[in-house]
């Protein structure tokens, strides 16, 4: 782990290059088609957000006048590579002023990348104040190519990878979450510094929980719940459902199936989002998979899959007259795929040390083993089956991963056993990691990984992890002389609680 202050590589950066879009041929049709439109609805906005996902599933931004995003749009705009280097608790964990040891040159110096507007995902936020909109970019280095460390350009990579094969890869988000009330604590910033994080939010609890879908439990924290789920349909998400779960003030949000980049995008919309809006109204929202507080039950994040044919638009996991507990020989040799890299690519579904309290037999409903069976909430991969609805339920995630690289997994892990043929039944089955250091292993050892994210991406991961399980076990060597601790460690609260 590198232990330099950040504060000596600082500077100002500019609008990326004249005509970068047009020079390298960055955009498709439908997203020069949707560049036009942006141009028109820029009269009626103030400021835009100009948004990347940053390696943990974190949104970074810049905010520009609408008048400055003009020239964005199609220039690009210049953005430190500093979101690539931090750890979660924002140690520097790959080297800049040397080799960083990753294989992409232009981290040498900390220099500027090229972040791209992808004009299909601008929205105007529906929130008072200044009229501001939202746009996430694409990361290119400043030759114009993909950048090695592009976690939206891995899902683009799988995804066409699927359309070679003429399938289309359909996604169902399903994610639990905390609703906290504020209560006026110091903004966290004592003993706060690079690798070092302050207290986390102070919040109490909204309601006592554990009255599972009761309809009270809801509309005890309906004041806040309803106008989220409004603004989420305001930004054209397709949402399903607002439900209380088991925790004090525990929710659970689902949508409707989506395309699989649409799927990411969303996720990283609706995170955002949500936090940014109950901070407005004196709550609270945390991702953190189990916080420090009494009483509550972690959440997770489960990942609906399947695949249709582009040809036929049939659901290729379908099987039969809807019949009941059936699934087609491609849907079984997914869910081998899904199986087989479970071990392996634990580590971009699960990606903190927190989210590994939740793989315990202690939580009945969270996955202990590299199973699958038709309704059983209790396994990994749970089959949902129904003629043309039949879809899996991938039950690992932890609902803070990279919205980009826990999907692109998934993806790609099952693609792998669709084009083998071989049924789930007949995997190698390997045991799920027990924590965030045994995740990192098997995720080193995985030349599926590689293929999937490229080396460069795959080694500043593991530098990025590794400096956030050194920071921990250091922590607790100090802290807790008698050992690891049973219950969720102040350093976990403070590392996860506010920034996710």
């Amino acid at each position: 782990m590198v232990s330099r202050s950040w504060s000596r590589i600082g500077g100002e950066s500019g609008v990326g290059r004249p005509s970068f879009v047009a020079e390298f041929g960055l955009w498709d049709d439908r997203q020069a088609a949707a560049a036009e439109q942006v141009e028109l609805q820029l009269a009626d906005v103030d400021l835009v957000r100009v948004v990347f996902c940053d390696p943990h599933g974190l949104a970074r931004s810049k905010t520009v006048p609408a008048d400055v995003f003009r020239s964005v749009l199609r220039n690009g705009m210049d953005f430190s590579a500093g979101p690539f280097l931090f750890d979660t608790g924002h140690a520097v964990a790959v080297e800049f002023l040397a080799d960083a040891g990753v294989g992409v040159g232009e981290l040498l110096g900390a220099g500027d990348f090229v972040l791209v507007p992808d004009p299909r995902t601008f929205q105007v936020l529906p929130r008072e104040g200044a009229r501001t909109a939202w746009v996430l970019g694409d990361e290119y280095l400043r030759d114009g190519t993909p950048h090695p460390l592009s976690a939206r350009n891995v899902l683009r990579r799988v995804c066409a990878a699927y359309e070679r094969e003429d399938l289309a890869p359909v996604i169902g988000l399903e994610l639990e979450w905390y609703l906290t009330k504020l209560t006026g604590g110091p903004v966290g910033n004592a003993g706060n510094g690079f690798g070092l994080q302050g207290a986390a939010p102070e919040v109490a609890a909204v309601n006592p929980g554990y009255q599972f879908n009761l309809d009270s439990a809801y509309d005890s924290v309906a004041d806040i719940a309803d106008p989220l789920a409004a603004m989420l349909v305001r930004l054209g998400l397709p949402l399903r459902s607002f439900e209380h779960e088991s925790g004090p003030g525990q929710l659970e949000t689902t949508f409707n199936p989506m395309l699989a980049l649409d799927a990411a995008d969303a996720m990283l919309l609706l995170r955002t989002q949500l936090k940014q809006e109950c901070r407005r109204r004196g709550h609270h929202a945390s991702f953190m998979t189990l916080p420090r507080l009494e009483g509550f039950d972690p959440s997770g994040w489960h990942l609906h899959q399947s695949v249709s044919s582009t040809k036929t638009d049939v659901n290729l996991f379908a099987e039969g007259d809807g019949l009941q507990d059936a699934i087609s020989a491609e849907g079984q040799a997914y869910i081998g795929g899904l199986l087989s890299r479970a071990r392996e690519f634990c580590l971009l579904s699960v990606p903190t040390v927190n989210g590994y309290r939740r793989l315990s037999p202690e939580f009945a409903l969270a996955p202990t083993s590299v199973d699958w069976r038709f309704e059983d909430r209790s396994a990994m991969v749970r089959v949902l089956s129904g003629g043309s609805s039949t879809h899996v339920e991938n039950r690992v995630g932890e609902p803070c991963a990279n919205p980009y690289l826990a999907i692109a997994s998934q993806l790609h892990a099952g693609l792998e056993g669709m084009l083998s043929g071989v049924p789930a039944d007949r995997v190698p089955r390997p045991p799920l990691p027990r924590s965030l250091p045994e995740a990192v292993e098997a995720f080193r050892a995985s030349e599926s990984a590689e293929r999937l994210l490229g080396a460069p991406l795959k080694e500043c991961l593991a530098k990025l992890k590794d400096s956030e399980a050194a920071r921990f076990e250091a922590w607790c060597a100090g802290e807790l002389p008698g050992g690891p601790a049973a219950e969720v460690t102040e350093w976990e609260h403070r590392e996860y609680f506010g920034a996710y």
